[in-house]
């Protein structure tokens, strides 16, 4: 079986016979005035077949109901056979997707703008089990007088019994004052915090919660001064202070266990640091340190990553990687032996992501004590680690498992001294007298952690002080109690209201479940009715009755989720009927589908199978049969028009018509009636006074036969009625106007005066004309010209053919001269161009527009006769020879460099000229004085400027290609527009910087930084052969113009860094006073001095 071909399935069908048979059909209505049945069927094409397949709504098919939808398991960008998916996004956000995973799963907190660090700190202390339970237990009567403990025992009770994944943290930091939009630092955010909530829980009736906070985070220290004489502590020594965290220093150390022995390490105070004893009466050397006394619950380390810089005067973040055990010992720590088992699990862990420290990004991994579970809480998003603090199987460059190193937990009464060396020794190095237990434990790392938080395990020993938890089962609130073995174990105001929010939530979620299956619904319903009504469209047989509908309408229908009424207007005619020019935007519809859309859509007109409109098709029949002739009219002129522009001889009576209008009439395509552009066909051989015009080259004309000007004008005439201007009539042999044949001849002869005028300038001056350059000599006289005006002059003199009475006059000589010379000394305010030295022949420089340009005597005499000028006014010049390099003649130009060429000159030279140099002797003088204040104040505005591009390439090696450094040296145009982009060259990488004449040097090598990835440090900025130097410079400072062309190079010295650091160190030092949680209620009842 052979394969059906689907090569032309997509290609739109040729037009075959049926247009010619369709002309000669309404040709013979025209002519007879009959329309037959066949002629309706061939005119309306109801004879052709319903189309099967064709996957395009044919428009010359009324049977063709393809393309109307999409197949059957295609899809369209909009409407009703779009994406269900993308439907459904109309109705917004799925609230449903906002559901809590589970009832294991955390729920997150949203992001204001900048509350990352607030969001991870209440995390840490809601997954704080003892810590909730004692916010909940606070009595609503002081939760009303405590608006931020109010709102936060809101906020763990949504985080608690919420159905939704995140929470709105808004009320909470709205109610704390503080500015979503300034990132502030966790550490002081917490501190400040339970400072807050341990004020608002002092004043609780409930003992528990009246001091949860102390009993969960506060431990205490003293600070030890032994004198090194007598051996006696200070009095200070004996008084025990409260820690609520430990701040441990990070810089050089790599974990947690060499950073607490820093923090308990010994001082020796010596020298201009001795301490006064009492008892000794003297100042004497002495011992201090931190002795830890007693240990909370819950064990804060901040990690000290922010330090100062005292150089540059502001912070930077320490990214080194910190090592922290999942077990911590803290017995051996302690000043004097415990009890109690002071062994903490690692609970959670707080992280700044970001290199700089007013930026980046706070992350809390926190342990579900109930599960035993780890989950990081990433604002809104919450994810599952599982039993690893990093998440399982954890590769992450910022955060991994070290390994398992060994845990040494010492015996009550054991030595300190001699139990470990650091946490890399072995249970075998120590005695078993002094052990306990010996065991090992994990050990993480990362460079991201700020905050490590250490829960206290809970000791099994009755003898033993339990961990901070309630001892009884019941919870006690003002005189009603509520279960603590019940999850939802809320204080009974606030459930209540989490049971209202649920509940509206439950109703959001159903409602848009509703919402959704009812649309879902409505659109299936939808697409099914299309597909039916379409497969009931196409009309099978010849006799059988059909109704007319609109195309337009029925696509609509098609593809709307919502179809409008029936509207068929656009297919009918001012007859009520069908019109035969509609054909194309028709379709022919079966009674049972016409049907169907008139019950359930309403509308109209009903245009039933014999509404044919005769009377629309009788003046078709008459406008396509007046096209037809006119086509065939015009190209029958159209041979004739050809002939005439040929120069054949054509017989009987001839008219004038535009030459330049026939050539455009023959370039147009055929058409079915005249146009506006066949109006005017003698409109430009017309003169103002209304006679036939002189021919010249604008008013060219051509004789065409007597039969093409009749249709020239009839098709004129049709276009536009009594156009006397554009279509008068001028028969060959007409006589020309008088009056613009004189003016004709006038012009004519200026012309031709001017053009005798020209060429006698050019013949005077034959190397001035062609732009040559003229050997000069000592001894001869000369004179001085502006280059500019030379320019002009020689614009003029050169310019023939249609712009010989056009081209611009230059000004006259006599003025030209007075502008050069100054007022207050009238000398020269322009310097001779500089002179060339080549091979014993000098000559000057070429340029046209700057500076005075040396001319013969004789070329000035003749300027005199040519623009009368006298003689007298001329600027003179000598050429003259100095003696050395430096150059001192009064008059001359003494700043003018001599370039010297081809210094190998030939033997006939004079040895003596050879040793000196030609100089221009101009009188009058040069004012020097005009000409530098000129240019100190063109200096001025050239130091200004502001938006300018220059160029800076970046060159591989220690010297740069010669064509850069030439570059260098050529300063471009300040207008000419300069791609931005960084393009790649044979020898390195190139860009355009746009710069300002204030833009200072550092800013410059930051773009570079940014643009060519060149550490600042590394540099090395060249203009030509100059280096660059000097960050507070500016580039006006360092002669550096717009269309500079700068290079630089890679001293590789220093080591490549991220210039996001040094634009967060930039940033800082221009930033204000940091205010940190001034003005909120953080710090609302803390005094001056405690602040």
């Amino acid at each position: 079986m052979s394969r059906p071909t689907t090569r032309s399935k997509n290609k739109r069908h040729k037009p075959d016979d049926s247009e010619g048979t369709l002309s000669e059909i309404l040709r013979k209505i025209h002519i007879t005035g009959v329309v037959t049945k066949d002629d309706i069927c061939q005119l309306y094409m109801t004879w052709k077949p319903v189309c099967q397949g064709c996957r395009i709504n044919l428009k010359d098919n009324p049977n063709c109901f393809c393309g109307l939808i999409p197949p059957s398991n295609g899809t369209r960008k909009s409407g009703l056979w779009q994406k269900m998916s993308d439907i459904i996004l109309a109705f917004g956000p799925d609230p449903c997707k906002d559901l809590r995973a589970s009832t294991e799963s955390p729920a997150g907190l949203t992001n204001l703008g900048a509350t990352c660090y607030a969001n991870s700190i209440l995390q840490c202390l809601y997954m704080n089990t003892s810590l909730r339970e004692g916010i909940f237990s606070v009595e609503p009567d002081l939760l009303k007088q405590q608006p931020v403990l109010d709102q936060l025992a809101r906020l763990f009770a949504q985080l608690h019994s919420s159905k939704m994944a995140f929470i709105d943290s808004a009320p909470f930091i709205k109610t704390l004052e503080l500015d979503n939009g300034v990132q502030q630092d966790s550490h002081e955010f917490l501190t400040l915090l339970m400072s807050l909530l341990e004020r608002s829980l002092s004043h609780s009736k409930v003992s528990k919660a009246r001091t949860i906070v102390q009993d969960i985070f506060r431990g205490s220290v003293s600070h030890v001064t032994r004198c090194s004489i007598c051996g006696k502590d200070s009095e200070a020594s004996s008084k025990m202070e409260d820690f609520y965290e430990i701040e441990l220093n990070i810089k050089g150390l790599k974990n947690l266990d060499e950073s607490l022995d820093d923090y308990l390490s010994v001082e020796e105070l010596r020298g201009d640091n001795q301490y006064f004893c009492e008892s000794c009466a003297a100042r004497v050397d002495a011992t201090r340190c931190i002795k830890l006394r007693t240990l909370p619950d819950v064990l804060n380390f901040q990690l000290k990553r922010c330090v100062f810089l005292p150089k540059t005067t502001t912070k930077k973040k320490i990214t080194s990687v910190f090592s922290f055990p999942r077990e911590l010992d803290m017995g051996r720590r302690l000043s004097e032996p415990s009890q109690l088992d002071l062994v903490y699990d690692l609970s959670a862990v707080l992280m700044h992501k970001g290199t700089a420290v007013n930026s980046g990004h706070y992350v809390a991994h926190i342990r579900d004590e109930r599960i035993d579970q780890w989950w990081e809480f990433d604002d809104e998003q919450v994810s599952k680690l599982g039993s690893h603090p990093f998440g399982e199987g954890s590769s992450s460059s910022t955060a991994k498992t070290l390994g398992v190193e060994p845990l040494v937990r010492l015996s009550c009464h054991g030595s300190v001294d001699s139990a470990m060396n650091g946490n890399h020794s072995s249970a075998d190095q120590m005695q078993s007298s002094d052990l306990n237990i010996a065991s090992h434990t994990e050990t993480f790392s990362s460079a991201d952690a700020y905050m490590l938080m250490y829960n206290r395990r809970c000791s099994k020993k009755a003898s033993d002080k339990p961990c901070t938890e309630y001892s009884t089962n019941e919870v006690e609130m003002v005189g009603k109690l509520v279960s603590k073995s019940n999850d939802n174990a809320l204080p009974l105001h606030i459930a209540e209201e989490i049971n209202k929010l649920n509940s509206s939530f439950a109703d959001a979620c159903q409602q848009y479940k509703l919402k959704k299956e009812k649309e879902v619904g409505r659109i299936t319903e939808r697409r099914l009715e299309v597909r039916s009504i379409l497969s009931e469209a196409p009309v099978n047989s010849p006799e059988e009755p059909y109704f007319w509908i609109s195309t337009d309408w029925l696509r609509q229908w098609a593809d709307s989720i919502t179809p409008p009424v029936l509207d068929n207007t656009s297919i009918q005619c001012s007859h009520g009927k069908v019109p035969v020019s509609k054909v194309g935007i028709m379709k022919r519809l079966s009674t049972n589908a016409w049907t169907m859309l008139l019950s359930k859509y309403g509308g109209g007109p009903i245009l039933h199978s014999f509404d044919f409109c005769i009377e629309c098709l009788m003046d078709g029949a008459h406008t396509t049969v007046s096209a037809e002739n006119y086509r065939d009219r015009r190209a029958s002129m159209k041979e004739l028009a050809e002939a005439a522009l040929a120069g054949k001889d054509l017989d009987g009576t001839l008219y004038y018509v535009s030459r330049t209008w026939l050539l455009q009439w023959l370039r147009r395509k055929n058409i079915n009636s005249p146009c506006e552009a066949d109006a005017g066909p003698t409109a430009s051989i017309r003169c103002p006074h209304g006679s036939l015009m002189p021919e010249a080259p604008g008013a060219k004309r051509v004789s065409v036969p007597e039969s093409l000007w009749l249709f020239f004008y009839e098709s004129s005439d049709a276009v536009k009625p009594d156009d006397v201007v554009g279509c008068s009539t001028f028969p060959v042999g007409s006589e020309t106007c008088t009056q613009c044949g004189v003016e004709q001849t006038e012009v004519a002869c200026f012309e031709d005066t001017l053009r005798a005028l020209k060429l006698k300038q050019r013949q005077n001056h034959e190397k001035l004309a062609l732009g040559k350059t003229i050997a000069l000599s000592s001894g001869c006289k000369y004179y001085l010209l502006p280059s500019s005006w030379l320019t002009k002059w020689r614009s003029y003199v050169t310019a023939s053919g249609k712009n010989i009475s056009s081209s611009t006059e230059p000004e006259g000589l006599v003025g030209v001269l007075d502008m050069l010379k100054c007022k207050k000394h009238l000398r020269l305010l322009e310097r001779p161009l500089e002179l060339v030295y080549r091979r014993g022949v000098i000559a000057q420089r070429a340029s046209a527009t700057d500076g005075l340009t040396i001319i013969t005597e004789s070329d000035w005499k003749s300027f005199c006769d040519e623009w009368d000028c006298p003689e007298a006014k001329g600027i003179s010049a000598e050429i003259e020879f100095s003696n050395g390099m430096t150059n001192k003649l009064v008059g001359s130009c003494e700043e003018m460099p001599i370039v010297e060429e081809h210094l190998n000159s030939p033997d006939e030279v004079n040895d003596e000229l050879e040793s000196r140099l030609p100089i221009i002797k101009t009188a009058p003088e040069i004012c020097e004085y005009c000409i530098g204040e000129r240019e100190s104040c063109e200096l001025m505005q050239k130091l200004n400027y502001c938006n300018g591009d220059i160029c800076v390439f970046l060159v591989h090696g220690k010297e740069a290609p010669r064509s850069i450094i030439e570059a260098s040296g050529t300063f471009s145009e300040q207008d000419r527009r300069m791609s931005k982009r960084s393009r790649k060259t044979s020898f390195g990488n190139s860009v355009n910087l746009k710069v300002s004449g204030s833009t200072s040097i550092y800013q410059l090598k930051m773009m570079i930084w940014e643009s060519l990835g060149v550490v600042k440090e590394n540099q090395v900025l060249h203009k030509r052969y100059t280096v660059i130097d000097g960050e507070s410079a500016t580039l006006a400072d360092m002669n550096i113009f717009p269309g500079d062309v700068l290079w630089v190079t890679d001293s590789e010295i220093h080591e490549n860094r991220d210039i996001a650091d040094e634009l967060s160190e930039q940033k800082m030092e221009v930033q204000p006073v940091e205010e940190g949680f001034r003005g909120t209620l953080l710090t609302s009842n803390i005094t001056t001095q405690e602040w």
